[in-house]
């Protein structure tokens, strides 16, 4: 079995013997891992590997074929989906909003689960409040009434985690948050992600990426996945090492652990070049 899990406090999350066939091609087999409250994971693979099939299971967006999981206590296929999402902040940098929402109401959106506004809602005192709260924990002070669709990318990654949050969820599923940002975008985005795990401590989240630099430094386990099987499960020290990430991507990567932050390098041309032998007299 794959699966750690920590006995003192019950699962958030847990999928056990996951199996996902989609148009007689399995995506997913033998998936089977647990997170608990304040674990914060990371899922790693090449593209095509089931990370975002994953993530859409532990959102209860989507069944598995075969296996069981469980999402805050409940099993998905025995319970009311939509009422158990309100308890899941999703965060999808292709959040499908093209009108000009400002910042503070793209956030209250997180409390209806809805792209736009209601028509005729209004927030309560308390809700507004809050919105404020997440607006200034996300750094986007002096921003609020800035329009969507004038945001940068970066701009709106962390506007969407504070919509995330709106609805003060157990979980926080992060799908490629870093997707389409610069450097700069990217380290404020990674701060961001762990002032709130800081400012959360009992919040668990799990965080998609093709990339060991997007990791912020408050990851504290990992999921190596590849051809739609786990490859490595554990603690992320432990899990994102120069062997397991070369065999997990079939390619020679050095990983380094550097101040709280992993950094990956191809070796593949490392190997000093031979001088031909001299030819025969």
């Amino acid at each position: 079995m794959n699966s750690i899990a920590d006995a003192g406090a019950a699962a958030v999350l847990e999928l056990r013997d996951v199996r996902f066939v989609r148009n007689g091609r399995v995506i997913l087999d033998d998936i089977d891992f647990a997170v608990h409250p304040g674990e914060h994971w990371a899922l790693i693979g090449p593209n095509g590997a089931g990370k975002s099939t994953i993530l859409s299971l532990c959102g209860a967006l989507q069944h598995p074929t075969a296996g069981e999981v469980f999402v805050l206590g409940h099993r998905i296929g025995r319970v009311e989906l939509q009422r158990l999402r309100r308890s899941i902040g999703h965060v999808n940098p292709r959040h499908p909003l093209t009108s000009a929402l400002s910042i503070r109401d793209v956030v209250l959106t997180g409390v209806t689960g809805t792209v736009e506004l209601v028509p005729r809602w209004e927030p309560t005192t308390a809700e507004l409040g809050r919105a404020n709260d997440y607006v200034h924990l996300l750094g986007l002070d002096g921003k609020a009434e800035e329009p969507w669709t004038t945001l940068s990318q970066g701009e709106r990654g962390r506007t969407l985690i504070a919509r995330a949050l709106m609805t003060d969820p157990e979980l926080l599923l992060l799908d490629e948050p870093s997707t389409g940002l610069d450097v700069a975008a990217r380290e404020q985005l990674l701060d961001t992600v762990d002032r709130v795990r800081i400012a959360h401590p009992a919040l668990a989240s799990v965080l998609v990426t093709h990339h060991l630099e997007e990791l912020p430094r408050s990851t504290t386990h990992a999921m190596l996945l590849a051809d739609g099987r786990i490859t490595s499960i554990g603690r992320a020290t432990d899990v994102l090492t120069t062997a397991n990430i070369t065999a997990c991507f079939a390619h020679p990567i050095e990983i380094e652990h550097r101040r709280g932050r992993w950094h990956a390098r191809s070796t593949a041309h490392d190997a000093p070049a031979t001088s031909p032998a001299p030819a025969g007299r």
